[in-house]
């Protein structure tokens, strides 16, 4: 392995410092955006229990903006839901864009790793090719060692840099998808608790 780095000249530093920070955002992405960390349903329940008993207090929703996105979100519209249901709606609306930020994060820096990366490596073909074309032009095609220096160089660039980029480029996209998945049930769970609370502030017990 400590050949091939080496063999791929000095644009092999930046591409392994790419892999290393595609890798960790991805793993870390991964722990962050599973769903009982973002959106635990299981919750759901024990909030729709206290707002049926009316068992909603300032504590409790302290409680709650320390949670999960979904608890969070949840607990800010509660406060707001003597307003109407309008009011918990514009809410709903305004705070899913916060949310989708925070869950977004590093995502548009593991974008850049996979854009970042085939151009490091094509970077690494043309220096490779001048390489060849200087010992050409130097030695001749006689010398085969020469030639074989920059055609190495050239390769093992080109494939580092597709090599880090295709999964870089394929976690991007998965992550964003469970982003946009993770968002929809957030927003549909939250929906259902404004149209509860709505119901309950026109039936009253």
């Amino acid at each position: 392995m400590i050949e091939y780095l080496m063999a791929g000249g000095g644009l092999m530093i930046p591409i392994v410092l790419c892999s290393i920070v595609a890798a960790g955002i991805t793993l870390e992405r991964l722990w962050s955006l599973r769903s009982q960390e973002v959106n635990p349903q299981s919750r759901l329940a024990v909030i729709h229990r206290r707002i049926d008993l009316g068992d909603v207090t300032d504590e409790w929703l302290d409680e709650l903006l320390e949670r999960s996105p979904l608890e969070r979100l949840s607990a800010q519209v509660l406060q707001v839901r003597h307003g109407g249901k309008s009011v918990m709606q514009d809410l709903l609306f305004v705070e899913v864009k916060q949310i989708a930020h925070e869950l977004e994060r590093y995502l548009s820096t593991l974008g850049s790793m996979a854009a970042i990366t085939p151009l490091l490596g094509l970077l690494g073909t043309v220096i490779g090719m001048i390489k060849v074309f200087s010992a050409i032009q130097a030695a001749g095609l006689g010398e085969a060692s020469l030639l074989a220096g920059g055609i190495s160089e050239a390769l093992v660039t080109t494939a580092a840099g597709l090599g880090v980029a295709i999964p870089a480029l394929v976690m991007h996209r998965f992550l964003l998808r469970r982003v946009d998945g993770l968002l929809i049930d957030i927003e549909h769970h939250v929906s259902g608790l404004i149209d509860r609370c709505a119901a309950q502030s026109v039936h009253p017990k």
